[in-house]
């Protein structure tokens, strides 16, 4: 596997959809971050999955930038912002698919991924209808940090905006 770009980083405090079926979302902003902290075994910190369970699939979740920008010009919308699929970590130039299963290494820090983060009906309302479709067999991925470390993202992020 090449270098993999990481585009944008995201951590949100709570659960907007996760726990909510029948009920409304909640509010709780994906927030892009330059750098993300990674602790073996618990999660990013800062994030809602931090500590969620013991040895949780889904401690990082990983998204495929292109499969977003696909998914913008299938469904025809304009000005989407990424953080809208609630994952952590947007990529370019990787096949996520290919590392369930797989040991990986990224800006240093090794990974174990453990399936795909399959979208849920909830998309279509955060996204726009018809995105879950979209998304089935290319949701993202999840998986497990096997050492702690930090990821840099290569986004310019506003003063303040974090």
């Amino acid at each position: 596997m090449g270098a993999v770009e990481i585009c944008h980083l995201y951590i949100s405090s709570g659960h907007n959809f996760v726990g909510h079926h029948g009920r409304k979302p909640s509010d709780y902003p994906a927030i892009e971050v330059p750098m993300i902290e990674c602790v073996a075994g618990r999660g990013i910190r800062g994030d809602r999955y931090f500590d969620f369970k013991d040895n949780y699939k889904g401690q990082i979740t990983f998204f495929s930038l292109e499969v977003f920008d696909e998914l913008c010009g299938a469904l025809q919308l304009q000005d989407c912002p990424p953080a809208l699929v609630r994952r952590n970590v947007m990529t370019r130039d990787v096949d996520l698919n290919e590392l369930i299963g797989q040991d990986f290494e990224i800006q240093g820090v090794p990974f174990h991924g453990t399936e795909e983060c399959r979208p849920c009906y909830w998309m279509d309302q955060a996204i726009a209808p018809g995105a879950e479709e979209f998304l089935k067999g290319r949701g993202g991925l999840r998986a497990k940090m096997l050492t702690s470390g930090k990821l840099h993202s290569s986004a310019r992020i506003p003063a303040g905006a974090e």
